[in-house]
């Protein structure tokens, strides 16, 4: 935990960017299922990164748990743009800069992340405080603490939501295996 080194220099954000780019793109392919959106709302996470590494704070929680949230609020930003920027999104179809090889391991890290997604739809019949709550202590393994910090809410608050959401799991968990019954493939 600490403050992440100055990211202006350009060897500090690298080691800054190779030491959580998988965990960001691990949190993003669970709840993403297109590489091309996964790949830029990763880019965009770290470049929100170098714009607002002034305002993290350590003693709110780790550098993971931070980076979650950025990442959080970047997906959520997008899905509520996504029927405003159809036609933006139309034009630049033919221009993204990743190659074949790019998008086959994007695919591959997806495809991997199927059963994670699986877990996330059934967390997500849950109210949206408690999901954030599980979300990032279940699936993103940020403790309580991290959590609450990453949501700007009290640790208490998060441990109350916690509980609820494990709660209703359990009283809902044959209705929740129900919402995708197929098998889940394994390699």
């Amino acid at each position: 935990m600490g403050r992440p080194p100055p990211l202006t220099d350009p060897d500090a954000f690298t080691a800054f960017y190779r030491a959580h780019v998988d965990a960001v793109l691990g949190f993003v392919t669970r709840r993403v299922d297109d590489p091309h959106l996964a790949a830029d709302i990763t880019a965009d996470v770290f470049h929100t990164v170098v714009e607002a590494v002034a305002v993290y704070r350590p003693e709110r929680g780790g550098e993971l748990g931070w980076l979650y949230g950025i990442a959080r609020n970047h997906i959520a930003g997008d899905a509520r743009r996504r029927a405003r920027e159809a036609a933006r999104r139309q034009r630049l179809a033919g221009r993204r800069l990743l190659d074949d090889d790019d998008i086959g391991r994007l695919e591959e890290r997806i495809d991997a992340a199927h059963a994670a997604r699986l877990l996330y739809r059934q967390v997500a019949r849950l109210p949206e405080p408690e999901r954030a709550v599980v979300e990032l202590v279940a699936v993103d393994g940020l403790t309580v603490a991290e959590a609450a910090a990453a949501l700007g809410i009290r640790s208490g608050t998060a441990r109350v939501r916690l509980f609820r959401a494990r709660r209703a799991l359990r009283e809902t968990h044959e209705a929740a295996l129900a919402l995708d019954p197929r098998p889940v493939e394994t390699s």
